[in-house]
C-alpha cells in the first residue's frame, strides 16, 4: 500500500500561511478536526496542504477519501476501504474491515465532501476513532460532523493581499495581461481551491439569458448593462486592459476573497479588463440587493460569481456545463461526446466547448493512469445540475450516462482477455464512481433490474481481478434481490456471486448461489451458465482441500468450455485451478503440462492476470526440481503482475512461495523477513491461506527451515522486521534479485520434493519433506 494517495498540486499554493500553521497545530491537539466554510473558500486545498505537511507524523500513512461523488450512504464504507487501499476476501462487513485495519495503526484519514452524507458518515467516523487510538481524521465540508471531541476549524476567505496575489497569478496562467500585485513583500504561499469539493448555497429562481434558462442570483436581461455591447461594462473589444492596483483590490473585495470566485474571474481576464469586470459584477450585485450593494452573504457572492461566469458562456457552453453535472467524477472526452452530444451539441463541437470551459476555470484537466481526464468542481457542478433540472433533462442525461458506462463495462470485460488488460484495470478504477452511479440508477428503476444484474455480473473482473470482492458482493446481492424476468442476466450474476463468495470463504452463500445457477441453467438449457456454475463449485472444493472433487468438477467444466468454444481468462483460470488440484495430489507432470499450456495461450493473447497464477504453479514446480533461479524468476514476475492488478491474493501467495525459494537458496534471514511481510497482507486479504491445509504447507516448511537455521530468537526478529513492512515495501523486497546466500541450510532439509495431502499417495520415487506433518498438508500451488 502506498503511504499516501494525496494528489499532487497542479499550481502554486498562495497565502494561508497562518491558517496552515493553525490547522497543523490543531491536528496535534485533536483526533478529529473538521474544516468548514462556504463553498469555494479553499477548504480542500488547505486540508490537503496541511495533510501533506504532517505526513511524517503518521507511520502508517495519510489517505484521502473523496465522498462527494457518492449518492448512496451504503457506499461510504466501501469508499474508505478503497481509500485505504484494502482488499478484503472475506464476507465481513467493510466497517469491520476498517475497524480491524486501523485499530493498531497510526494513520491520518482525510474525509472530503461528506456534508450530503453527514447522518451516516458521522457515526462511522465516531466508531473508527473509538476503536483506533492511532487514527486522526481531518474532515472537510460545509458543516461539522457533530461528533464528540471534534475540533471545528472555520476557514475564512483570503485576506486582501493573498487574494490579489492569487488573482494575478491565475490571470497570468490564463494568458491575461499582467496585473499589479498587492505590493512588494506581500506574503504568498497557499490557497486557491483549485480542487475544492463543496456545494452551492441557496439562490434565486430560474431566469432567462439569451433565450437559455439560467439560475444565477437574479436573471440578466436585455435591459441590463451586462447584456449591452458598446457601453461601459459591455463585452470587451480588443485586448483587455490590466487595470490598476486599486481596481484589482476592489475586484477582490467585491468577490469577498473567495478563491473559487477569484479563479473564475481570472479566467475571464484575457477577455475583459478589471474595470469592465467590476462594472458587470456591480450590476449583478445591484440586481441582487435592489440597488444597494451592502454586505452580501458569502454564499450569495459565490453564487453570483458563478452565475456571472455562466452568463459569459455561450449558449452551447452553458448547455454542456449543465449536462456535465451528471458525471460524479473525472470524465474523458469520449464519454462527454456520447453522453452530452446531440442535435444541440454536435459531438464534433464538444472538444472546443470543453476547451472554453477549461479556459474559464470551470473545469480542471488532470492526467490519470487511464489517460487525460476533466473534472468539474462540485460547486460548479451543483450549479449546472440545477440548470439541468430546470431544463427537465436530468433523468434522460442520467440514462445516457448509465448507457455509456454499461457499454464501457462490456468493452472492458471483452478486452480483459487481451493485451489491453492493464489498460482495462486502469480504466475500471478511473470509472468506478460512474459505474457505481450506473448501478444505482438501474436499482432505482424496477424495469431496469435486469440491467443491474447484467452490469454487476459483467464487472466480475473488477470484483475478482482488481481486488474489490466486498463491493462486488454488495452490488450482486442487491441486484439479485430483484426479479428481473431476464434469465440470462440473472444466471450470470449468480455464478459471479458464487465466484466472489467462494473467494471470500463463505461456502454457504457460494453453494446457494451456484446451486440456483446450475438448476436454472439446466431448466433453461443454458449450457454455458451451467459450466460456469460447475467450475466455481470445483474452485470451492479446491479451497476446502477436497482435491478429488475439485479435479472432477473443474475437469467437467473445462470439457464443457471446449465443447462450447469458450475461451477467456475464466477458462484459463480453470486450467490453473485444475493444475493446482493435480499438484496437490502429487501429479507434477500433469500440473506442469496444464500450466505451460496456460502460459502459452496467455503469451499469444497478451493475457497477464491468469498468466500470473500459471507462473505461480510453474515457480513451485521449478522449486521441486531444485531450479531455484528459475523459480525466483517466475515468482518475481508473478509478484509484479499481481501488484499491478491489485490482486493481493495472488501477490501474497507468491511472496509466501518466494520465501520458501529464498530459504532453499541459503538465505533464511530474508526468508523470515518475507514470511513476516506476508502477514499484514493476509490480514488485509482475509482468512490466511484460505484456512486450507494444502496451501499452508509451503509456509510451514519455510518457517521450520528458517528457524532451525537461525534459532528462534533471530528468526523472530527477522519475521517481526518483515511484519513492519507496508505492502508496497514487501513487493519491493520481493522483487530484489541476486541475493547472496547468508546461512546454509542442510541439503536434506532443502531438497525439493512434492507434498502430500491427506488421503493421497505420494508420487513413486519421492520422499515426504522432513518436518512436514504426516498425512497432512498439500503442495505449494495456488
Amino acid at each position: 500500500m502506498r503511504r499516501s494517495n494525496l494528489p499532487a498540486e497542479l499550481n502554486r499554493f498562495v497565502g494561508r500561511a497562518t491558517e496552515q500553521a493553525a490547522l497543523t497545530a490543531l491536528l496535534d491537539a485533536s483526533r478529529l478536526v473538521t474544516v468548514v466554510g462556504v463553498g469555494g473558500v479553499g477548504k480542500t486545498r488547505l486540508a490537503l496542504r496541511a495533510a501533506a505537511g504532517v505526513q511524517k507524523r503518521y507511520s502508517d500513512g495519510v489517505r484521502l477519501a473523496e465522498l462527494a461523488p457518492l449518492r448512496d450512504p451504503e457506499l461510504i464504507e466501501y469508499a474508505l476501504v478503497e481509500a485505504l487501499d484494502l482488499t478484503d476476501h472475506t464476507p465481513r462487513a467493510p466497517r469491520e474491515v476498517l475497524v480491524e485495519h486501523l485499530a493498531e495503526r497510526r494513520t491520518l484519514l482525510v474525509v472530503d465532501g461528506f456534508e450530503h452524507l453527514v447522518e451516516d458518515c458521522a457515526p462511522l467516523v465516531r466508531e473508527l476513532l473509538e476503536h483506533a487510538p492511532g487514527l486522526t481524521v481531518l474532515a472537510v465540508g460545509r458543516r461539522p460532523l457533530r461528533v464528540a471531541g471534534e475540533a471545528v476549524f472555520p476557514l475564512a476567505p483570503l485576506g486582501e493581499e493573498d487574494a490579489m496575489t492569487l488573482l494575478a497569478e491565475r490571470a497570468a496562467e490564463a494568458g491575461a495581461p499582467s496585473l499589479p500585485g498587492p505590493g512588494v513583500g506581500a506574503e504568498t504561499g497557499a490557497g486557491a481551491e483549485a480542487g475544492a469539493r463543496a456545494g452551492t448555497g441557496s439562490g434565486a429562481g430560474a431566469g432567462v439569458f439569451h433565450g437559455v434558462p439560467t439560475l444565477t442570483g437574479a436573471p440578466a436581461h436585455p435591459g441590463t448593462a451586462a447584456a449591452r455591447p458598446g457601453v461601459p461594462g459591455g463585452p470587451a473589444r480588443g485586448p483587455a486592459r490590466a487595470g490598476g492596483r486599486d481596481a484589482v483590490r476592489e475586484l477582490c473585495r467585491r468577490l469577498d476573497g473567495i478563491p473559487l470566485a477569484l479563479e473564475l474571474a481570472a479566467g475571464r481576464l484575457p477577455l475583459l479588463s478589471v474595470e469592465q469586470m467590476l462594472y458587470r459584477l456591480d450590476d449583478r450585485f445591484r440586481l441582487l440587493t435592489d440597488g444597494a450593494r451592502g454586505a452580501l452573504p458569502r454564499h450569495q457572492t459565490l453564487r453570483t460569481a458563478i452565475g456571472w461566469s455562466h452568463e459569459q458562456c455561450t449558449p452551447e457552453e452553458r448547455l454542456l456545463w449543465a449536462r456535465l453535472s451528471v458525471f460524479p467524477g473525472p470524465f474523458d472526452l469520449e464519454a462527454v461526446e456520447y453522453v452530452c452530444g446531440g442535435p444541440e451539441l454536435p459531438p464534433e463541437r464538444i472538444l472546443d466547448l470543453l476547451g472554453g470551459l477549461l479556459a474559464q476555470s470551470l473545469l480542471t484537466r488532470e492526467d490519470t493512469p487511464a489517460g487525460p481526464a476533466y473534472r468539474m468542481l462540485d460547486t460548479v457542478s451543483a450549479y449546472g445540475a440545477e440548470w439541468l433540472a430546470a431544463l427537465d433533462d436530468t433523468e434522460r442525461m442520467r440514462r445516457r450516462h448509465r448507457d455509456w458506462y454499461m457499454g464501457l463495462a462490456t468493452w472492458c470485460e471483452l478486452e480483459w482477455f487481451s493485451p489491453r488488460q492493464p489498460e482495462v484495470a486502469a480504466l475500471t478504477e478511473a470509472a468506478l464512481p460512474h459505474l457505481r452511479a450506473a448501478l444505482e440508477l438501474c436499482l432505482e428503476l424496477p424495469e431496469d433490474a435486469h440491467l443491474a444484474q447484467h452490469l454487476a455480473g459483467t464487472l466480475w473482473f473488477a470484483w475478482v481481478g482488481c481486488g474489490r470482492l466486498s463491493e462486488g458482493r454488495h452490488w450482486l446481492d442487491r441486484a439479485l434481490a430483484l426479479e428481473s424476468g431476464h434469465e440470462e442476466a440473472r444466471l450470470k450474476a449468480l455464478w459471479v456471486l458464487g465466484y466472489v463468495t467462494v473467494l471470500q470463504g463463505d461456502g454457504t452463500a457460494a453453494v446457494a448461489a451456484l446451486h440456483e445457477c446450475g438448476e436454472r441453467a439446466r431448466s433453461s438449457r443454458n449450457a454455458l451458465a451451467e459450466a460456469y456454475a460447475t467450475h466455481r463449485m470445483g474452485c470451492l472444493a479446491l479451497l476446502t482441500d477436497d482435491m478429488p472433487r475439485a479435479e472432477e468438477l473443474i475437469g467437467r467444466a473445462l470439457d464443457a468450455y471446449r465443447e462450447l468454444g469458450e475461451l477467456n481468462s475464466n477458462v484459463l483460470m480453470a486450467q490453473v485451478e485444475l493444475a493446482m488440484a493435480r499438484a496437490f495430489r502429487g501429479d507434477q507432470d500433469g500440473a506442469g503440462a496444464l500450466s505451460l499450456e496456460v502460459r502459452e495461450v496467455c503469451e499469444e493473447r497478451g493475457e497477464l492476470w491468469a498468466r500470473a497464477y500459471a507462473l505461480y504453479v510453474l515457480g513451485y514446480l521449478a522449486w521441486t526440481r531444485g531450479a531455484y533461479g528459475e523459480a525466483r524468476e517466475l515468482l518475481t514476475e508473478c509478484v509484479s503482475i499481481n501488484d499491478r492488478f491489485r490482486d493481493l491474493v495472488g501477490l501474497v501467495l507468491a511472496i509466501e512461495l518466494l520465501a520458501l525459494v529464498t530459504v532453499s537458496e541459503g538465505d533464511p534471514v530474508e526468508a523470515a523477513v518475507l514470511q513476516g511481510a506476508a502477514v499484514p497482507v493476509w490480514d488485509t486479504v482475509g482468512v490466511r491461506l484460505f484456512g486450507s491445509e494444502a496451501f499452508a504447507v509451503p509456509r510451514a516448511l519455510c518457517e521450520r527451515q528458517a528457524e532451525e537455521a537461525l534459532g528462534a530468537e533471530a528468526y523472530g526478529a527477522a519475521f517481526r522486521a518483515g511484519q513492519g513492512l507496508s505492502a508496497a515495501e514487501a513487493v519491493d523486497r520481493a522483487l530484489v534479485a541476486g541475493r547472496s546466500p547468508a546461512v546454509g541450510v542442510p541439503a536434506e532439509e532443502s531438497a525439493p520434493r512434492p507434498f502430500r495431502t491427506a488421503g493421497t499417495a505420494a508420487v513413486p520415487g519421492t520422499r515426504k519433506p522432513a518436518g512436514s506433518p504426516t498425512g497432512k498438508g498439500g503442495e505449494a500451488a495456488g
